[in-house]
């Protein structure tokens, strides 16, 4: 059975028509003769998207009953009884009530994609887990509800409902998205313009980078190697020189002039240290920071021919310009080749534009070019075979004049002869190594015995002193040439091992910046190698299947391996577990290399598991501890107060004594404070436990604090409480109703502790942005050591000698505070005592106002 397909409609905001969209396609679906139905959609009171609810088939609801209110949820068994071939499911991001088979839709939906049926959903941007700092930062308002950004990725389709603000605020104030209480909060808060454009191109940018990974995925489905200007990404080619931080500079101002441009800065290095490879490690780390710093990538390449390297790397990430740096090689180190830039640029082709920097290290010399030497390009071979075979052979027609008066007959000389021979056999090593010297020596010592030993044009020598001369150069000749083949070995030795750790140090380097994502090492494999895919694969036993813990690429005509040896290239990693890569067959060399990145791959799946059980463990040990404490509360403070109803329910139940009004009058009292202190026990504990599922979803609008504070004080005997709240403060933004118990919580908790007739002050103030409301009490106070821990649940400081409670009270204040986007710390109270902080967030829709009234009341 094969997964189902996934489409998702992604909005900015709520409103947009998401669900209004998705039941559209479903309608149309129906007319071709789907079998779709509607697992859940909530329509929200809306009338057009009730009008589409008509004519679709829906799967009756789960209802469920928590906390003493009933909800409906999406049945996921009926749906696999029904097993339609399409399922709409609205609000993707929707957390399930408690009691359900799974704790978010979004795992329901995996459940029916797995079960084979397709599934179209909807969701906004704010409810991507990696945009949820982005979306505080925007909007105040912390995101409860996300959806993982994988679960997104792996969708078959998505597509944007777009709207512009100002469409979309007209919208909410013809009351077709809120109902008509809730519009002008919402217009002033989180509907505000800027809001719903910052969401609106959040929207868009993660909308385009979706379709960018579906260009790339069919551009290598069909082997498109051009490159397609949908997007602009500049590629800067850096050699880790001083010009390479100009040249990032340089790329980013240019990506800054359209929106949504890339930059990726790539270093290459090549074994024989060729092309862009004269670098500084501590320039090229600095040169790695600013392009990071700048919001570009950063990218190792290894390749043996530069330019190619570099036009493959650009055209492989699409990319539509290449930034590169003036060559800094003098004016006669061009007579060794054109240079990359030069090369690059002529290459390129029409889709590449190509852009050569200047910066002040141009024509100052690239430094070191013998010793970055190694391997013998063609050229030099070339060179090296001409020199050994052809110009023996120039020297002997100059020598002889074509054929004319021999040597001996005044020419330079029989000794001066053969150190001409024996100076091309030196050339001849130099340019190309042992093979064309050990050539140039044989054929310069037959042309030495035929043209210019006694007797000439034959192959006999009749003196001895000439024969121990062309022995001599011959010797001579064959030591050079071991000795430049040997060097030019070794310096491909060193610039290899170079090369190898130059990968191993950015390796390591990755390792201590934290970057530990698997999928990123193997993609830096994939990069650094030039392959088409990358897996790591793994199995539990010899006979096992192998299956992939990992993988990057694989699109198109490389298939990711299923099995090591289906792989042109595999790296054993222990008994079980391999890295395999598809692409083109690595030389031994570069195994060294490899062996390294797959350990480190090993140890990084390793780490995420284990961080993985440790989360795990952590949650349990959490869960372990409030259980246990949890169990101490109910043994002992819940037991009080029932202990107390029993006993004044049995004293008002016996027959055998005779109560008088006032004592009934005292015993029912006694039955009500211990019921109101259960109530107020269980109360704190249910809260608790929705603040440790998650399940606090506050309802921000804009209030008056003088509203929600005298609401709190209620319980709260008169003489206990001083309140000062002025007039004039501006409105804030919060839910009401947690407001109201958090500062119930807190007063209750400071009269605890306050002294007999010094009574408890609430105050309030406004500071900039923001509003602070102060509960001061004249108690023991609490160390410092000791104000953190005072707001974990369960927690009470000291021995608590006026002790009701289970130490809830203000682990639930703060969890309801923070919950709304405020803050609450406890601070010292000038003189002894304990002040709570309670900030929230000015609402700023209007101005302190001054007025005629006290600036206080006192009750």
């Amino acid at each position: 059975m094969g997964r189902g397909k996934l489409r998702i409609y992604l909005g900015a905001a709520p409103g947009v028509g998401k669900t209004y969209a998705m039941l559209s396609e479903g309608h149309r679906r129906v007319e071709r003769g789907t079998d779709l139905v509607v697992g859940f959609v909530e329509h929200h009171g809306r009338p057009r998207t009730q009008v589409m609810l008509r004519g679709l088939e829906e799967v009756p609801r789960r209802e469920m009953e928590y906390r003493g209110a009933r909800f409906t949820e999406m049945d996921v068994d009926e749906v696999l009884a029904r097993r339609p071939a399409v399922v709409l499911v609205d609000e993707l991001a929707h957390t399930n009530v408690p009691g359900c088979r799974n704790a978010k839709r979004w795992q329901d939906v995996e459940e029916l994609l797995r079960a084979g049926i397709d599934v179209v959903s909807n969701l906004n941007i704010q409810h991507l887990e990696s945009l949820g700092d982005v979306v505080e930062s925007i909007t105040g308002v912390r995101q409860r509800e996300t959806v993982p950004d994988e679960v997104v990725r792996r969708a078959d389709q998505i597509e944007l409902v777009d709207m512009s603000p100002q469409a979309l605020r007209r919208r909410m104030a013809h009351g077709n998205i809120y109902k008509p209480d809730k519009v002008d909060a919402a217009l002033s808060n989180y509907f505000r313009p800027g809001n719903l454009t910052a969401l609106r191109e959040l929207a868009l940018l993660w909308t385009a980078d979706r379709v960018d990974e579906y260009l790339q995925q069919y551009r290598s489905e069909h082997s498109i190697r051009s490159t397609w200007q949908a997007r602009e990404r500049i590629v800067v080619g850096i050699t880790g020189g001083p010009e390479g931080r100009t040249l990032i500079r340089r790329a980013a101002r240019m990506a800054a002039k359209g929106s949504g441009s890339e930059v990726l800065a790539v270093y290459i290095a090549r074994s024989d240290g060729l092309g862009l490879t004269s670098v500084s490690p501590k320039e090229l780390a600095l040169q790695r920071t600013l392009v990071e710093d700048l919001g570009g990538t950063f990218h190792h390449v290894i390749g043996e021919d530069i330019p190619r390297a570099l036009l493959d790397f650009a055209r492989g990430v699409n990319a539509t310009q290449i930034v590169l740096g003036s060559s800094r090689r003098k004016t006669w180190q061009y007579i060794f080749g054109p240079g990359v830039g030069a090369t690059v640029a002529r290459d390129s082709g029409p889709d590449l534009d190509v852009h050569i920097v200047t910066h002040d290290e141009v024509a100052k010399g690239r430094g070191l070019p013998v010793a970055r030497g190694a391997r013998l390009g063609r050229t030099r071979l070339i060179a090296g075979w001409l020199t050994g075979v052809a110009g023996p052979v120039l020297l002997t027609l100059l020598l002889t004049h074509s054929g004319g008066a021999l040597a001996t007959d005044g020419g330079p000389g029989f000794a001066n002869e053969v150190l001409l021979f024996l100076f091309l056999t030196v050339v001849a090593a130099l340019l190309g190594g042992l093979l064309p010297a050990l050539a140039s020596a044989a054929v310069g010592s037959l042309l030495l015995n035929y043209f210019f030993t006694p007797p000439t044009h034959t192959l006999t020598i009749a003196d001895p002193q000439n024969i121990l001369a062309i022995a001599v150069f011959v010797a001579v000749a064959v030591c050079v040439a071991s000795v430049v083949d040997l060097a030019a070995r070794r310096t491909h030795q060193a610039a290899r091992l170079r090369a190898e750790s130059e990968v191993l140090s950015f390796l390591a380097g990755s390792v201590l910046r934290g970057e530990t994502s698997l999928e990123a090492l193997l993609e830096r494999v994939r990069e650094t190698f030039g392959m088409d895919s990358v897996a790591l694969l793994e199995r539990e036993s010899d006979v096992a299947p192998w299956t992939c813990a990992g993988s990057v690429g694989g699109n198109g005509g490389a298939p990711l391996p299923e099995r090591p040896e289906d792989a042109d290239v595999d790296m054993p990693v222990g008994d079980h577990m391999a890295l395999a890569l598809s692409g083109r067959v690595l030389p031994a060399e570069d195994r060294r290399v490899l062996a390294a990145f797959a350990a480190q791959a090993a140890v990084v799946l390793d780490r995420q598991r284990l961080a993985l059980e440790a989360e795990r463990a952590r949650d349990l040990a959490e869960g372990n501890r409030i259980r246990t404490a949890l169990l101490a509360a109910v043994s002992h403070d819940l037991r009080t107060p029932l202990a107390a109803i029993k006993a004044a329910v049995s004293s008002l139940r016996s027959d055998d004594v005779a109560w008088s009004p006032e004592d009934e009058a005292e015993l029912l009292e006694g039955i009500e404070t211990g019921a109101d202190r259960l109530d107020h026990l269980v109360g704190n504990l249910l809260d608790m436990s929705r603040l440790q599922t998650g399940t606090v979803t506050p309802l921000i609008r804009e209030i008056d604090l003088d509203e929600v504070v005298p609401m709190a004080l209620v319980g709260v005997p008169e003489t206990c409480v001083s309140l000062e709240i002025p007039e004039e403060l501006p409105m804030v933004a919060v839910d009401p109703g947690l407001l109201e118990r958090s500062v119930a919580n807190i007063v209750e908790n400071a009269v605890k502790y306050s002294p007999d007739g010094l009574p408890v002050l609430v105050s309030a103030s406004a500071l900039g942005d923001r509003v602070e409301l102060r509960v001061a009490d004249r108690g023991p106070g609490v160390p410092d050591s000791a104000k953190d821990r005072i707001f974990e649940p369960f927690q009470r400081y000291g021995d608590a000698p006026r002790g009701a409670g289970v130490g809830l009270g203000l682990a639930v204040a703060r969890g309801f505070v923070e919950a709304m986007g405020g803050r609450l710390a406890a601070e010292d109270t000038p003189g002894g005592g304990m002040t709570m902080v309670l900030t929230l967030r000015a609402a700023g829709g209007r101005e302190p106002v001054s007025s005629p009234l006290p600036a206080q009341v006192t009750s």
